[in-house]
């Protein structure tokens, strides 16, 4: 996805350069490039908006539900160990934060793994919980209930937060590139539809 970000950030700054050009033949393919370039962004931005809001139910998932049983909000993630896929071994997801008593559901593809853990945060930075989780049948939903705060490996908890902290950043500097995203896309928007 960072890559069309990357292509709809150019096109929306092109745009921008092209609203100068207002006669002749060449003033009428800018603007067919700009609405091209509007209507790309906000299609594509759509797409993704929605399928980020749609629960994650795939086929052949596995149904995983955590329960946070502390005295304590904590910030979770759940990560994916694929056996087979050497490219990338681990596959992060945050759950989010569960406060005390309550749960979340998340939905694991386990077709190249059989084993997940799961890290919990108090704060930003400190890693209160971690388990290591093997799945004998694929067939049978998880639940575990997180009651105590334990590290079950130090070694492995050392491997999360490493991968957590580099998910964080990449979020974070998607973040940043849909925002500037938005923002030319709003600017190119108002100069389309402006009135002389």
């Amino acid at each position: 996805m960072g890559f069309i970000i990357f292509v709809i950030f150019l096109s929306l700054v092109f745009s921008l350069f092209f609203s100068k050009l207002k006669k002749g033949k060449l003033g009428q393919l800018a603007k067919l490039f700009r609405i091209a370039s509007v209507v790309f962004a906000v299609s594509v931005f759509t797409y993704w908006f929605i399928k980020k809001s749609v629960i994650g139910v795939v086929n052949d998932s596995l149904s995983l539900q955590v329960i946070n049983k502390l005295p304590q909000p904590l910030d979770f993630y759940v990560i994916n160990v694929n056996n087979l896929d050497k490219k990338t071994p681990l596959e992060t997801k945050h759950i989010g934060k569960i406060r005390p008593e309550y749960y979340r559901v998340e939905y694991l593809k386990m077709t190249k793994s059989d084993e997940y853990w799961i890290a919990g945060y108090l704060g930003k930075k400190n890693l209160v919980y971690f388990s290591q989780h093997s799945v004998p049948n694929k067939n049978m939903d998880q639940m575990i209930e997180v009651q105590n705060y334990i590290n079950q490996s130090e070694k492995l908890s050392a491997i999360a937060k490493k991968e957590i902290e580099e998910d964080s950043y990449q979020n974070m500097l998607m973040g940043i590139w849909v925002t500037l995203c938005f923002l030319l896309l709003f600017l190119n928007f108002v100069l389309l539809v402006r009135k002389k």
